[in-house]
């Protein structure tokens, strides 16, 4: 079956259930306010037939509120978070039309008038719960429909270089994308490689019409920001012979990381990109969940960590904690702690590298790591206002004084405090990764900060840690296996790209 059709049915479905759900919510909250009534409502006991109007008029107005504001353009990929904060935006606005619509339409009959106070409540709650549901299963479905190859894309990615092998790693990590990667296209000079990645290079760009008939090819990524425009512009040229979907992965990303907006000089385009988003009285609301979440998260977890560093004391000979100095705000030094998961004379030599089942780390230590228990005492760091929750990890001394001088803009990540975690980690990026990629992560999180976006990396840090994502990734090929290859960014030598042990 065709994709254009497979994504039709996929939007038809989600309308039909956003319909049946919108109606089972407010089925449902008529019934909640016959069993537990608003208090000091006048409760008249009405029957259920004799809303069938205002049911209507609320479907009908959620159903233009989802339309008019995109739920029916399914993206490949999307945040819970996002997704219950429009979802809830849209619920919002949609029982408030219903309020304004039936007092409007029934204002002559003396049930319909009233609305009841206490099941406009129940109807907006319920909405909200049931459409996040429907759009639960329905993202399930479709998910594992294209794991099964069911509605995939063929994709074609135009470029050979370090782009191209991060692009190609995210879309193996994320198979609920639903890209089916037929190949790779050679950069101009390097027609001599035959594979990345497993995938084998099909040709040089001027052979991309061929291509993209002969394998019946959807969509092309083009990953070629360091060729210039003349490079990009001329294979769009080739793609355009075909009907395909024409992606760019464009250069700006080198150096801006922010969200860009089309700005407007009397008819001329500019390009505005906004300048670090926390200054100011928004530091305060980023402070204050800071501490009102490790201040409880220390009083609910101190069963726990106090049986951690007791094991720990059983174990192995050596303190519970972990101290090593960082540096934070402003490349000002602190002491983070941690729970040690390493012997005692691990660092005897002096600071190592990460292994994969490094001998200097205990058993106990090894479980720590890999449940990420060990980060609990920073939440003592985030509580004395050394730390926060959400920002770019904190390293040490000398390590920054290694990437500084390699890695444009590291220091600017230096402006926010260190975090727990971070938005280059919940993206995938950490221990043995690109440092230079991981910079952009950071940049960008400091340029778009918001409290709903340090809600989603919290919560998505906990999810990934109950899904062992980390587990599964570390089977993939990292963009640093090759030595000979650079970073996205600049040229990095391969062993400044790892972190030390007690790194993260």
């Amino acid at each position: 079956m065709k994709t254009q059709k497979v994504r039709t049915i996929y939007t038809i479905t989600l309308f039909l259930l956003d319909i049946i759900f919108t109606a089972v919510a407010f089925i449902l909250a008529y019934q909640i306010r016959v069993w537990f009534p608003w208090p000091n409502e006048l409760m008249t006991i009405v029957p259920l037939r004799r809303y069938s109007g205002m049911l209507l008029v609320q479907v009908l107005s959620m159903m233009t509120v989802l339309f008019v504001s995109g739920h029916y353009y399914i993206p490949r990929a999307v945040s819970r978070v996002d997704q219950l904060y429009r979802v809830t935006a849209a619920a919002t606005v949609g029982v408030m039309m219903t309020m304004a619509i039936v007092a409007f339409i029934f204002k002559n009959d003396q049930v319909m008038m009233d609305y009841p106070r206490g099941m406009i409540i129940y109807v907006w709650l319920f909405t909200i719960i049931l459409l996040m549901t429907g759009r639960g299963i329905h993202y399930l479905v479709r998910s594992s429909l294209r794991r099964r190859g069911f509605g995939t894309d063929k994709l074609l990615i135009v470029g050979t270089g370090d782009t191209a092998r991060i692009i190609l790693q995210r879309i193996l990590w994320s198979p609920y994308l639903g890209y089916d990667i037929v190949g790779l296209i050679a950069e101009d000079g390097e027609v001599a490689i035959k594979e990345m990645l497993g995938f084998p290079i099909l040709g040089a760009p001027e052979d991309l019409p061929q291509i993209i008939e002969q394998y019946d090819i959807a969509e092309v990524i083009i990953a070629l920001p360091e060729r210039g425009h003349r490079e990009t512009i001329r294979v769009i040229s080739y793609c355009e012979r075909g009907r395909v979907s024409i992606k760019v992965f464009p250069d700006i990303f080198q150096f801006v990381t922010t969200a860009a907006n089309i700005d407007d000089l009397g008819g001329l385009p500019l390009l505005s990109v906004r300048d670090f988003a926390m200054r100011g009285y928004l530091l305060i609301f980023k402070r204050l969940m800071d501490v009102t979440v490790s201040a409880v998260g220390l009083i609910f977890l101190s069963p726990l960590m106090l049986l951690v560093a007791l094991a720990i004391k059983l174990e192995s000979p050596g303190p519970a904690f972990f101290v090593q100095e960082r540096m934070g705000l402003d490349g000002k030094p602190f002491l983070m702690i941690k729970f040690r998961s390493m012997r005692r004379d691990a660092e005897k030599h002096g600071p190592g590298w990460t292994k994969d089942n490094d001998p200097r780390q205990t058993k106990l230590g090894t479980l720590l790591r890999k449940v990420e228990i060990d980060e609990l005492p920073n939440l003592i760091n985030v509580f004395l206002g050394e730390m926060s929750l959400v920002g770019p990890r904190p390293e040490q001394a000398h390590y920054v004084e290694q990437f500084r001088g390699n890695v444009p803009r590291y220091m600017e990540r230096h402006k926010e405090k260190g975090g727990m975690t971070g938005w280059a980690q919940v993206n995938g990026l950490r221990g043995d990764t690109s440092i230079a990629e991981r910079t952009k992560y950071d940049l960008w999180y400091s340029e778009n900060w918001s409290i709903l976006l340090d809600v989603k990396i919290i919560l998505r840090t906990v999810w990934q840690i109950f899904e062992k994502r980390s587990q599964q990734r570390s089977a993939l090929p990292s963009p640093t296996t090759t030595p000979t290859e650079a970073t996205t960014i600049s040229s990095v030598p391969t062993l400044s790209e790892k972190i030390s042990d007690e790194q993260d």
